[in-house]
């Protein structure tokens, strides 16, 4: 998603002619005013952006103004953790999501609002993180999770995927069967529809009636919607699209809030340009490992082990790949029979194919920007 925000905003601030100036001052007085700063925060030099680097997604769960997006709720959480590390070389991505049920030591944090400071925890969801002190709670506690400096954050909300939806005209996700579900608002055919607006929003949200009925098989449809978007984004013209690229600009300016080491349009435009450069087959979407809670069946905590080896390869900027039975039982290869305008894509590795260069997983969930899948709805609907 952060891929998406960079680049058009890069395209529109290196583009020429009075509107797009007035457009790109327009933006940039907007992403400032919604700049966060993080704890500890010093906005990095441009000489920052060599080597490798890592941002943290948050999606905020009823969030300030936000209205008829589920029921409401006196807390705001953070209900989609996403970071995304990207290499020193700038050839390879790794994009790992974190389950809002994983049960973690959560450090002492401050809400930067009103002053309070809260204690150290040593068993709560990740997703309680946000109440506790905003964005910065949330990045100094999968800091502390990862053993990661994550020195750039950007903050979502949900009317912000339902406007980056509606301004690249709808992406493309696959069901393998039909869905009618009320509770979530997801009505779809089995097979490829393009989704926009509260739909894409429903299908982000969808839980009961996919995979499992699991956090853990709602993010393989975000994984799926985000590997979609890459796709559209890079195939179909957007980037050339001086309307769309505003619209999605403007959508973003509006509804997503940067860290304060973002907000600065020459930062972005670096972050695009570094981003751009990586093949589709090299954005690596993971699921960080989890186990079931033996205290809660409801919740998850960390496997120790796998996540161990994850982080390790992060940490030491390697490689990360998938084995062969990576996609897990929320999601499956799309037939090729399935509807699509998807253009080739030289290198696209063979989901059938393992790697040979000793980075593959083994018991890693996940995907690649460039594999097109579907996600399993529940027989039970």
């Amino acid at each position: 998603m952060f891929r998406v925000v960079a680049a058009a905003v890069a395209v529109l601030l290196v583009s020429g002619g009075s509107l797009a100036a007035y457009s790109t001052w327009r933006l940039t007085e907007k992403v400032q005013q919604h700049a966060i700063a993080l704890p500890g925060e010093n906005v990095p030099s441009v000489a920052a952006l060599d080597g490798s680097f890592n941002v943290l997604l948050v999606g905020a769960d009823n969030a300030a103004g936000q209205h008829s997006f589920g029921k409401a709720r006196e807390a705001t959480l953070n209900d989609v953790d996403i970071l995304v590390h990207v290499s020193a070389d700038h050839t390879r991505g790794t994009v790992i999501s974190f389950p809002r049920d994983l049960v973690i030591p959560h450090p002492k944090c401050r809400d930067p609002n009103t002053g309070q400071t809260y204690a150290a925890m040593t068993a709560q969801p990740l997703n309680v993180a946000f109440e506790r002190g905003g964005l910065g709670c949330v990045v100094d506690t999968v800091e502390h999770l990862t053993g990661l400096a994550i020195p750039y954050a950007a903050l979502f909300s949900f009317a912000g995927t339902v406007k980056m939806a509606d301004a690249v005209g709808g992406v493309p996700v696959c069901m393998t069967r039909a869905i009618d579900d009320s509770k979530s608002g997801l009505h779809l055919p089995a097979g490829t529809s393009v989704v926009s607006g509260r739909t894409a929003l429903a299908y982000l949200r969808e839980r009961k009636r996919i995979g499992d009925g699991s956090d853990l098989g709602r993010i393989a449809s975000q994984q799926a919607y985000m590997s979609a978007l890459l796709r559209k984004m890079t195939a179909a013209g957007t980037l050339t699209d001086p309307a769309k690229l505003y619209s999605l600009a403007n959508a973003a300016a509006d509804n997503v809030s940067l860290s304060q080491s973002l907000a600065g349009l020459d930062r972005m435009v670096q972050m695009a340009v570094t981003l751009r450069s990586i093949d589709l087959d090299q954005m690596v979407f993971v699921q960080y490992p989890t186990q079931a809670d033996p205290a809660n069946s409801y919740k998850v905590i960390p496997n120790a082990s796998l996540a161990t080896e994850l982080l390790d390869r992060v940490h030491r900027d390697q490689r990360v790949a998938l084995g062969t039975h990576a996609l897990g039982i929320s999601a499956t290869t799309a037939p090729s029979s399935t509807p699509s305008n998807k253009p080739h894509i030289k290198g696209t590795p063979s989901p059938t194919t393992a790697p040979t260069d000793g980075a593959e997983i083994a018991g890693l969930t996940g995907t690649t920007a460039a594999q097109h899948t579907c996600t399993v709805t529940r027989t039970d609907n």
